[in-house]
C-alpha cells in the first residue's frame, strides 16, 4: 500500500495525505518515555509507504524531538519533507534567526521544508517576523512559510505583510469542527493547504475510552470537558454528556461498517479536499501499520454525512473558535 499525496499551497513537493506527528520523538513529560528504536522504525515504515511529511516544533520535549527525527532521518533525508515550527515568543528577527538555525542543526539539515509560526503573534511583531521568514527563505534556509493555530485575521495580517504562506496547521477532528465555520473556507480559497493535527483528539476517537474520568489530565483541558478539571483554564461548562453520547454513536457505526474506530475517524478527515495532511502521532511501527490503513478506506458519501450529523450538536455549541484551550471570547487563535 502505497500512501496517496495532495498538494499543499505553493508547495514544490506534495505530502502525503498522512503524515507523522512526532511530539513524542525524543521523550519527554507529555507522552512519557519513547524509544529511540521505535522512531526510527516509523520512520522507515513510514518512507517506505510514501509518508514523507515529518511534524514537529522547537518546544516538543525542549528540543529533543528535533534532535530524534533528525537521527532516524539520517540516510534518507531527500526523501522527506520536514516541518517544524518556531515558539511566537522567539519571533523577534534575530531571535527567529538563532532559533531557526538552532532547529537546522538540531535536525541535521541544511532546510527547513516548511517554517511555521506556532500560535499567532503579537500585532506589533507581525511584520518583523515574516520579514525575517522571507529573509530565511531567500537565503535557502527555509524553503516555505507556514502558520499553525492562525485564525481568520490573523492569517489576514499575516498575508497583508507580503508573505506568500503555504499551510496552516489546525486542530481538526471529528469532535473539534470550528475552523469549518469560516477558517476552512478561507484557507481554501486562499489556496493554503491545511495540516489537520490531533485527528484522533489525543486517543478519544480512538475508542479505548467510555467517561472523562478514565482519560489522563492532560487530555481533558479542552472546551469539550467541564472547565474545573485539573489544568483546565477556560472556566466554562463543557459538553461531556454530548461528547460521550456521539463517541458511542461513532463507535456503533465503527461496528456496523467493520473498521475500528481509529480509521473511520480518520478516514472522515481524509475525506475533506482542504485538509492536504493529517498528522498522527505514531509511537510504534504497528501503530503506523494501523493508522496508515485508514488512507485505503474510502468512505461513501452516506456514512460521512451521516458522522457529520452524529456530531454536528459539538460544533453547534462550541461555535466558531478554533482555540479549544480558551474560553470562546478569549481565543488565542482569532
Amino acid at each position: 500500500m502505497t500512501i496517496p499525496q495532495r498538494s499543499a499551497g505553493a508547495l514544490s513537493t506534495p505530502l502525503g495525505v498522512m503524515g507523522i506527528g512526532c511530539w513524542a520523538f525524543g521523550g519527554g513529560e507529555y507522552w512519557g518515555p519513547q524509544d529511540a528504536k521505535d522512531e526510527e522504525s516509523v520512520v522507515g515504515q513510514a518512507l517506505d509507504l510514501g509518508i514523507n511529511y515529518f511534524d514537529t516544533a522547537e518546544a516538543y520535549n525542549e528540543g529533543r524531538s528535533e534532535e530524534a527525527l533528525g537521527r532516524a532521518l539520517k540516510g534518507r533525508r531527500q526523501q522527506a519533507v520536514i516541518g517544524t515550527k518556531v515558539s511566537p515568543s522567539n519571533a523577534a528577527p534575530e531571535a527567529l534567526r538563532q532559533h531557526c538555525e538552532a532547529s537546522l542543526r538540531r535536525l541535521q539539515t541544511e532546510t527547513i521544508d516548511i517554517y511555521m509560526v506556532h500560535w499567532p503573534l503579537p500585532a506589533h511583531l507581525v511584520g518583523e517576523a515574516f520579514a525575517a521568514l522571507q529573509a530565511l527563505q531567500s537565503e535557502g534556509k527555509i524553503r516555505s512559510i507556514g502558520v499553525s493555530n492562525f485564525g481568520v485575521r490573523q492569517l489576514q495580517e499575516a498575508l497583508a505583510a507580503g508573505v506568500r504562506i503555504d499551510v496552516n496547521q489546525l486542530c481538526y477532528n471529528l469532535f473539534s469542527r470550528s475552523i469549518e465555520v469560516e477558517l476552512l473556507p478561507l484557507c481554501e480559497r486562499l489556496g493554503i493547504g491545511i495540516l489537520a493535527y490531533s485527528p484522533l483528539m489525543q486517543g478519544l476517537l480512538s475508542g479505548r475510552f467510555r467517561s472523562a474520568d478514565e482519560l489522563p489530565a492532560v487530555r481533558t483541558r479542552t472546551r469539550h470537558f467541564r472547565g474545573d478539571r485539573a489544568g483546565s483554564r477556560h472556566g466554562e461548562a463543557g459538553i461531556e454528556a454530548e461528547v460521550f453520547a456521539a463517541l458511542e454513536r461513532i463507535r456503533a457505526l465503527a461496528a456496523e461498517l467493520q473498521v475500528p474506530m481509529a480509521q473511520l475517524a480518520l478516514a472522515w478527515i481524509l475525506s475533506r479536499p482542504a485538509v492536504s495532511s493529517v498528522i498522527v502521532g505514531v509511537r510504534s511501527a504497528s501503530q503506523l501499520a494501523e493508522n496508515a490503513a485508514a488512507a485505503r478506506l474510502a468512505l461513501e458519501a452516506r456514512w460521512v454525512a451521516q458522522l457529520d450529523q452524529i456530531t454536528q450538536p459539538l460544533l453547534d455549541q462550541l461555535g466558531a473558535s478554533p482555540d479549544y484551550f480558551q474560553d470562546r471570547d478569549h481565543g488565542r487563535t482569532v
